[in-house]
């Protein structure tokens, strides 16, 4: 073993260099099988671990021409491609920290990640680049430019193309590159707030999707990422199938009318399915192809009623998980769960706790915080970047508060309830707008749905649902009200309901509950009351 790869302690739940950092991981699968596939593009070219290597350090050599060096923040606001895994990777191989930003970020949120990332160099694609204007952007001295064009003054500007250089041109490391280093600042979808850069070291990712947390993806497995690269989803699977020696194939957009193509194409055989996406391919008219492909294993986020239907229909194994960008995959399901609405239960190396608002154990079946802490060094987020405040609420008393309730059965296995400031609550019920948008969901003719709280004249919140409907399909507000009315408590049926052709959303497929709450009760919402349903209460 080579001193730059040597682990340098003592610690058997922290893996050496070579297994978990990723220049080492590419140096080794370059060095073993140069000749193998490692990621296929949507354009149909296809690069080996031999030229991933080759192309890495030359854009590597490049951004070191500009000033990176070891330790720094570079910024990449960049969609999917052959630029954006080339620069997240070359950043890496550096020892320089990767920050990339939403491609759907402007005004004073850009302004506010600019801000906060600490960067000096911005990688960004041409088309983005008039956003930098009305916004003080005044950290970054230099963008280099991906899609022909330069940045605006007073930024020096670097075309893309022109970073590149052979490996007797790299400089050597400062010192090895730790599992603990960072690698990465990934700013939160900022659904409820300004984002927070989430600190993300080397071991943290590789824990996140690594042979611990999903052992039952392997080296042999092609990961289709159809999440776009500044999302956990979309950087977190490259990374952890390059220390598996697999492969991947990058999908540059998530597409419903164009998915199977690219799947078959590209012979994948494990996905993941985020939000609203399985939907969609279901609500998709059925045809003789259906199980005309490679894919093995899926992974459904959240599981819902579809999942049984999709697994007849398409063949493949259903697998959940609960996750987000700070923790590691704490709660995995096995294949093909089948207890409703569960996310599975701990995983092996993880310690989960339900609590009240102070932080005190809640019974079995009751609904709490879900904290998580791990019994691995460095296994999850390392804090917020430059936010010391969100960083010791999150982290209080040596926990991670997720901010989302769930419950537990006494089984072990935990169903996600809502986000904590989600939960609406409608003359003493409290409400799960999850559960509410699962039902909804079940409707032949909504393709998406979310369910927010509106402010009530009686006090307290009313129900409010928006809905998208499946394309070529109408929405009539009275039948799904019908609908629902059998399936969930008469205090959760909505009594608003808004249509739209489609929900906003972040590039990260979430949607916008922020900007739907600030809409609220628009001239076009149907009103049940107003329509003259009335509901029967339930009584013993």
């Amino acid at each position: 073993m080579s001193d730059q790869a040597r682990p340098g302690h003592g610690d058997p739940r922290v893996p050496d260099r070579r297994t978990c950092v990723l220049r080492y991981l590419l140096d080794d699968w370059a060095a073993a099988r140069p000749d193998q596939p490692y990621v296929l593009f949507e354009n149909g070219d296809s690069w080996t671990y031999g030229r991933l290597r080759e192309e890495v350090i030359g854009v590597a050599v490049g951004l070191q021409r500009l000033g990176v060096a070891q330790g720094d923040h570079v910024a990449v606001w960049l969609p999917n491609g052959r630029e954006g895994l080339l620069t997240f990777y070359a950043i890496n191989y550096l020892g320089a920290v990767f920050v990339p930003f939403n491609t759907a970020y402007r005004g004073n949120l850009l302004e506010h990640v600019l801000r906060n990332s600490d960067a000096r160099l911005l990688v960004a694609h041409a088309g983005l680049l008039d956003r930098l204007s009305g916004i003080d952007a005044s950290a970054i001295e230099t963008v280099v430019v991906v899609g022909g064009g330069s940045a605006p003054e007073p930024f020096a500007s670097v075309p893309f193309d022109t970073l590149c250089g052979s490996e007797a041109n790299l400089a050597a490391l400062a010192r090895p590159i730790e599992p603990w280093d960072n690698q990465a600042i990934i700013y939160t979808s900022g659904t409820t707030g300004p984002s927070k850069g989430v600190l993300s070291s080397y071991l943290h990712l590789y824990t996140n999707a690594g042979p611990d947390s999903w052992p039952f993806v392997t080296g042999e497995d092609r990961f289709l990422v159809n999440m776009p690269i500044f999302h956990i989803g979309g950087m977190g699977i490259p990374f952890v199938m390059l220390a598996r020696g697999g492969s991947i194939a990058l999908m540059e957009n998530y597409s419903t009318d164009r998915f199977w193509e690219f799947v078959r194409a590209t012979d994948c055989t494990v996905m993941f399915l985020l939000g609203v996406m399985a939907t969609f391919l279901m609500k998709a008219p059925p045809n003789e192809r259906d199980r005309d492909h490679s894919i093995r294993k899926a992974f459904m986020v959240p599981l819902t009623d579809i999942a049984g239907p999709f697994h007849a229909r398409f063949g493949i194994d259903i697998y959940t998980i609960f996750n987000m960008t700070e923790i590691s995959s704490p709660i995995v399901s096995g294949p093909n769960p089948d207890r409703p609405g569960t996310c599975g239960t701990v995983r092996p190396g993880v310690e989960v706790r339900l609590v009240d608002g102070n932080d005190c154990e809640v019974p079995i079946g009751a609904v709490g915080e879900m904290l998580v802490r791990t019994d691995r060094p460095w296994a999850m987020n390392s804090g917020y970047h430059h936010n010391p405040e969100a960083t010791a609420k999150a982290w209080a008393n040596g926990w991670f508060h997720t901010g989302d309730a769930f419950r537990r059965d006494a089984d072990g296995y935990f169903y996600f309830v809502d986000r904590v400031k989600d939960a609406i609550r409608r003359r003493g019920e409290n409400i799960s707008s999850f559960e509410v948008e699962s039902e909804i969901l079940a409707h032949p003719d909504v393709r998406e749905a979310a369910v927010i709280g509106v402010p009530s004249e009686f006090s307290e919140d009313d129900v409010m649902a928006v809905i998208a409907p499946v394309p070529g399909c109408r929405i009539d507000c009275a039948e799904l009200i019908a609908f629902l009315a059998p399936r969930m408590s008469y205090f959760m049926i909505p009594r608003y309901i808004r249509i739209l052709d489609e929900l906003p959303k972040t590039a990260s497929a979430k949607v916008q509950k922020a900007d739907l709450r600030k809409d609220g009760i628009t001239a076009e919402t149907w009103d049940r009351d107003k329509a003259g349903i009335k509901l029967k209460r339930e009584r013993l």
